[in-house]
């Protein structure tokens, strides 16, 4: 199942300016990277998410996904980064992306924590240790 397996009933997406994601690396061995003014996309039922420079991409191809509320909460068990000009698989060992398709803010189920309108948070971990966390808003939907 793809991401976006659910529909998601965005009536309105934000422009590219309003293209607000950041993302942050950290590796097993304590080094820790974040990349600013990311583009997150859901496109071909796939959350893409590509850095402000164009250089690296990653892409969630498969995930299980369910409502819960006016939320959508996915379990990612399959990435791919292009980087460099190579096409990376990552295997991912856990990890939820939570979506906000609706244009309010809507309440994560047991926290105090909100995601705001058009809102995705990721927090997955891959195989070799590496933890990625996005937060952000999408900010186009192509199906």
């Amino acid at each position: 199942m793809g991401l976006a397996a659910l529909t998601f009933p965005i009536v309105a997406v934000c422009g590219p300016a309003d293209a607000m994601g950041t993302v942050t690396i950290a590796q097993r061995d304590g080094t820790t990277k974040t990349y600013r003014d990311v583009g997150i996309h859901i496109r071909n039922a796939e959350l893409v998410v590509t850095s402000a420079d164009g250089q690296g991409t990653l892409v969630i191809g498969k995930a299980a996904c369910t409502r819960e509320n006016a939320l959508v909460k996915c379990l990612p068990y399959d990435a791919t980064l292009y980087q460099n000009g190579g096409k990376f698989r990552v295997a991912l060992t856990s990890g939820t992306v939570w979506l906000n398709p609706t244009t309010t803010l809507q309440p994560l189920s047991f926290s105090s924590a909100h995601l705001q309108p058009h809102g995705v948070l990721m927090s997955v971990t891959t195989a070799k240790g590496t933890y990625v966390s996005l937060t952000g808003t999408v900010d186009g939907v192509q199906r």
